[in-house]
């Protein structure tokens, strides 16, 4: 499994204080409602790779958001 880039991560930062599953549901509720492109396929990157890891990999990744 590939690691997040600064943009996964500072996605996945919006639903930050879930589980993995919780989030990509919440990942999953937004897309529909996103308007840019670019954003949709972030979102979509970040599915994949929740979607492959597991629960205890995902309790490893370092969910601060980058400036």
């Amino acid at each position: 499994m590939g690691k997040f880039t600064v943009e996964e991560i500072n996605l996945m930062c919006v639903f930050e204080g879930q589980d993995r599953k919780g989030m990509i549901a919440d990942i999953k509720n937004v897309i529909p409602h996103i308007q840019d492109s670019d954003m949709v396929e972030l979102a979509r990157q970040v599915l994949g790779k929740l979607e492959a890891m597991s629960d205890g990999e995902f309790a490893e990744v370092a969910l601060e958001a980058a400036e």
